[in-house]
């Protein structure tokens, strides 16, 4: 798929088909763009946790029960280590900005394979943290469903967003 077709298609997907498990071959290319994601200093801080067996499932939908949440094939946790993340000497840590480029590579590779996304921030972290046993060291950073859409689903196809020349300034 060319990449301008790929950034300009992509939207949040609110309607999965539960009866269409994305291929693991397919999972495994979405995966790999976020392993191959560039990160600070090169550190890689991040781990991809993919609940699909119906145990994991039904865990992680207590986190965010939105209906068409619930009929997702796959949920993706993005998680990081913030000490392994690179820190600048001011005392910024980079694990934010590297958790959110794997998982911009990861939505970006599955809209080049046809399945859907939708980066969801709005989980209830302790039912999370809980569902999976993380420490206290991970930080999840977003969660976002994988799965087909429903037979007759259609894309909006229309982006509403500022003109280039509201948010570019030539210097």
């Amino acid at each position: 798929m060319d990449f301008t077709k790929v950034i300009t298609g992509r939207e949040s997907i609110r309607s999965y088909d539960p009866t269409r498990p994305v291929e693991r071959a397919v999972l495994e290319r979405i995966l790999d763009a976020g392993r191959i994601a560039p990160s600070a200093a090169n550190r890689q801080p991040w781990r991809f946790l993919l609940a699909s067996t119906r145990e994991s499932l039904l865990s992680l939908r207590r986190t965010y029960p939105k209906p068409w949440f619930l009929d997702a094939p796959h949920i993706l946790v993005v998680v990081g280590k913030t000490g392994e993340a690179w820190s600048r000497q001011d005392g910024w840590n980079s694990i934010e900005t590297d958790l959110a480029i794997a998982m911009d590579h990861i939505v970006l590779a599955a809209e080049n394979e046809g399945v859907g996304t939708c980066w969801v921030g709005a989980y209830d972290p302790l039912l999370l943290r809980g569902a999976i046993g993380l420490s206290s060291e991970d930080r999840v950073y977003a969660i976002t469903p994988l799965g087909y859409p429903r037979p007759g689903f259609a894309k909006k196809g229309q982006k509403q967003r500022k003109a280039l020349s509201e948010v570019v300034k030539y210097i």
